[in-house]
């Protein structure tokens, strides 16, 4: 089935919200757009999905999700065209294939490609209003998937609920971040979900990270769970270094979620020239590249964070201290000719925007 033969029926909001919210100061993940996809799967079989008036959902307090944490996500975003006005969804045929690995892997039913695609025209569509042309804002979506079933007991559910909303947002980070290097708890280990976007991930992280924002630091870099030697990813997103002019960032594993940021960020740097090295990186190379100056950029790759410059890595108690970000030449100019590529300010050259015509 093609994704513009699905019927979706829509119960449309009698009034919409849109006039609470101020554009112009949006705090992250607060304001929600009027209405939201719905598709169930159960019988065997996804049914007609729905767009439906955001709002809560009732639920069993047996839901199997709240008990043995089969739930899924994915995070995007859609930009408003600077020259015409348009909707241009950044990339989501990647979100779609990583929502369905990450379904894999938690023992989940894949979701139909005109589920999600025609899903989310539609819904941006109604909704199109609520995508910012301010600068440096887009609407971020967040797909999800988990299990309802109502029974308590270890097995895969029979049931699932497939949710798409939205919400306006502008940056996730208003200033560069100061990360700490994880010396003691684990993400991830080889054979588990750590390529996953799945809830438990996140939820496993949440003390280890409030320990170090106590300590003033907002990202923690993870490392590997058997020598703590090897960085992997920092806990919102993908992490970068420019050392000696080459952009390095560790190798894709099953310990580190491939993220669509990441690969685009990459295949920009690619496009301007740069050298790029995706392998293993270990702590001490970018601490002894600190040390000798060698070290020019540090930053984060996440679809929420974009690219996130790190001010400064703590490690085995000293902060080492990186260059200021107006001298950053490479991660500046990936962040801007990506932003521009995503607001339709320059050629698509990849076929990374799915366009929504108004």
């Amino acid at each position: 089935m093609s994704v513009d033969t699905l019927h979706i029926p829509v119960q449309q909001v009698a009034t919409s919200r849109i006039d609470e919210v101020d554009f112009n100061n949006l705090e992250f993940g607060k304001f929600f757009a009027d209405h939201m996809l719905v598709a169930d799967y159960r019988d065997g079989a996804w049914q007609t999905p729905e767009i439906v008036p955001y709002g809560n959902m009732s639920l069993s307090p047996a839901t199997s999700a709240l008990h043995y944490g089969q739930a899924i996500f994915e995070g995007m975003k859609a930009y408003r065209d600077s020259t015409n006005g348009d909707v241009l969804l950044f990339r989501p045929l990647e979100n779609f294939k990583r929502l369905n690995l990450s379904a894999e892997r938690m023992c989940m039913p894949e979701l139909p490609e005109e589920i999600f695609m025609q899903g989310l025209e539609q819904l941006l569509r109604l909704d199109a209003d609520w995508v910012p042309a301010q600068a440096g804002s887009a609407l971020y979506l967040r797909p999800f998937m988990f299990a309802t079933d109502a029974f308590v007991g270890v097995r895969p559910s029979d049931s699932y609920r497939f949710v798409v909303f939205s919400c306006p947002v502008g940056a996730y980070y208003n200033k560069p971040i100061r990360a700490a290097i994880e010396p003691q708890y684990v993400r991830a280990a080889e054979g588990g979900t750590g390529f996953a976007k799945t809830a438990g991930n996140y939820g496993a992280a949440l003390m280890p990270a409030r320990k170090m924002q106590e300590r003033g630091f907002q990202q923690l870099i993870w490392t590997d769970a058997k020598e703590h030697k090897y960085i992997e990813e920092a806990g919102t997103m993908n992490v970068m270094f420019v050392i000696d002019g080459k952009l390095i960032t560790p190798a894709v594993s099953t310990t580190i979620l491939n993220g669509i940021t990441r690969k685009s960020v990459l295949q920009l740097a690619r496009d301007l020239g740069y050298t790029v090295e995706e392998r293993r990186v270990a702590v001490e190379e970018v601490i002894a590249a600190q040390k000798a100056g060698k070290l020019q950029e540090a930053f984060g790759a996440g679809t929420a964070a974009t690219i996130a410059p790190i001010a400064a890595i703590h490690y085995n108690g000293t902060d080492y201290e990186l260059p200021p970000v107006a001298q950053r030449e490479m991660s500046n100019r990936i962040a801007t000719e990506l932003d521009k590529i995503k607001t339709g300010q320059a050629p698509d050259t990849h076929g990374w925007n799915y366009r929504i015509s108004r």
